[in-house]
């Protein structure tokens, strides 16, 4: 348990730098040069993803034990609630049609709706302990965003094309389909839906 919470403190701390210390990134790329910042930062930040995979991994054998356990209708219901974060983590990556422009961040959307599906469906208390500390980077992480919109550091896309939507859907459906069938089991050790494919 204790890699895994070193793992979140490293990964997530990494990507909350300018909401602890507002004024460090800036002053790094003065220092350093913004190349040399930017690999530093993709480097700490792929070591701690590395830590926190293999921290809960070293957790989930262990055998902690559970803090609540959700009824079968929650893995359904999460199972339904990645559809949608497939879709927006796909809209976040392509040019702003309306789903970018209604959900404002949709990378961010997605994490949260990713923490909250897996927290409903999970009650070991490594798995609570990992989606409770990245939903509530998604809640930091929006105020954040939303602050510094407020204060004109950044701006948020401007709406391009709907199609951009239909390419969301498309391909994010397909990501999650891919995800139910194989790679959750692959990558995780878990189906998310054995029945289907049992």
């Amino acid at each position: 348990m204790t890699l895994l919470v070193v793992g979140l403190v490293l990964f997530l701390g990494i990507h909350l730098i300018r909401v602890v210390v507002p004024g460090f990134r800036t002053a790094m790329i003065e220092k350093m040069g913004k190349p040399a910042w930017t690999a530093v930062y993709s480097i700490a930040s792929v070591v701690g993803l590395v830590v926190l995979a293999y921290g809960f991994g070293a957790a989930r054998s262990e055998g902690w034990g559970m803090l609540y356990n959700p009824p079968v209708w929650t893995s359904h219901l999460a199972v339904t609630l990645m559809l949608i974060a497939t879709i927006c983590l796909v809209a976040g990556f392509l040019p702003a049609g309306y789903i970018a422009t209604k959900t404002k961040h949709p990378m961010v959307l997605s994490v949260k709706i990713w923490a909250l599906s897996h927290l409903l469906a999970n009650g070991e208390v490594y798995s609570v302990l990992l989606f409770a500390a990245f939903l509530a980077w998604g809640v930091i992480m929006r105020i954040m965003l939303k602050r510094r919109e407020r204060a004109g550091e950044i701006v948020r896309r401007p709406f391009v094309s709907g199609l951009y939507d239909i390419v969301a859907i498309v391909v994010g459906a397909a990501v999650w389909w891919a995800m139910i069938w194989k790679i959750h089991l692959w990558l995780i050790g878990v189906a998310p839906m054995p029945q289907l494919f049992s």
